[in-house]
């Protein structure tokens, strides 16, 4: 009977050690290790507003001067609340633009925070595009931090159809709430660089010239968004009835892809365009994206 005591005590003592080695070793893995999660939510999230801006028509002027972007801030969700101090801020990608290539860098990451004071009641929650249209703008944004209408001008951005404006701010920002212009004024926000975002995102430290002018970092992740800022600057002007209905498919789209991109489910593509499964689709071929009316 001891024996057998014996034997059942030293397989809990070994049931013990392995379960303490296998809490250990999960222990032993960087609290980084899960962050590049968060960092590609929010590319993800911020190629969903881009293209919800790029299908307003009200924002014809932003369709149209976007192969004149030094870059863009994206901010999928910008939080405005308070009672008598309200704040508003946010996280957002920058995203660049090379004038001799036209290509689109990789993100970097952001915060967008400000105070301003006055009766503020209730909170509201937008979703905003900053266009960067100046050098000078651009230099700043290489830095740690700068304050919107102090270091560099801002204004709000030209909204309506066809609307003609003679801009010259560093910077416009659009903004929309529920689906519809909002007019937000981000002047007085300050800008400042997430280092540990970018850091997890690229696997190391990098500052902002790194992955803007040094392009010394990638990551795989952010493929669809700058895919996504190529095709909408292709589509100059502001989207009609025509292009809204239609997708001409370029070399390496997959209907998949057009999905996530147009929000049609890729059942409804093939419906649409009786494309049955295994079928091919091919470069220049125009995809239905509604039905016709």
């Amino acid at each position: 009977m001891k024996t057998g005591q014996k034997i059942f005590q030293k397989q809990i003592i070994g049931l013990t050690a392995a379960l303490l080695v296998g809490i250990l070793a999960l222990w032993a893995v960087p609290a980084t290790a899960e962050e590049p999660v968060k960092q590609q939510v929010l590319v993800d999230k911020s190629r969903a507003t881009f293209q919800s801006f790029m299908l307003d028509a009200n924002l014809s002027w932003l369709h149209e001067n976007l192969h004149r972007a030094k870059g863009l801030i994206i901010i999928p969700s910008l939080l405005k609340a308070g009672f008598v101090l309200g704040g508003s801020g946010g996280s957002g990608i920058l995203v660049l633009r090379d004038e001799k290539t036209g290509q689109w860098s990789q993100p970097a990451f952001y915060n967008i925070g400000s105070v301003t004071f006055g009766l503020q009641i209730g909170g509201e929650v937008a979703e905003a595009i900053m266009f960067v249209r100046t050098q000078r703008a651009l230099e700043k944004l290489y830095t740690s931090s700068f304050k919107l209408g102090g270091d560099i001008s801002a204004a709000l951005g030209p909204v309506g159809s066809g609307v003609k404006a003679n801009v010259r701010a560093d910077i416009l920002s659009f903004t929309r709430t529920k689906g519809a212009y909002a007019g937000v004024s981000l002047e007085g926000a300050v800008v400042a660089t997430r280092d540990k975002w970018n850091r997890a995102y690229y696997g190391k430290e990098v500052r902002p010239a790194d992955i803007f002018v040094k392009r010394s970092v990638s990551n795989p992740g952010s493929t669809e968004l700058r895919r996504t800022l190529a095709r909408a600057e292709k589509r100059k002007g502001s989207p009609s009835k025509d292009n809204a209905r239609y997708h001409t498919v370029e070399r390496g789209d997959t209907l998949s892809a057009i999905s996530k991109e147009y929000g049609v489910s890729v059942d409804e593509l093939r419906r649409l365009n009786n494309i049955a499964k295994g079928e091919y689709i091919y470069p220049n071929q125009k995809i239905l994206l509604s039905p016709t009316q």
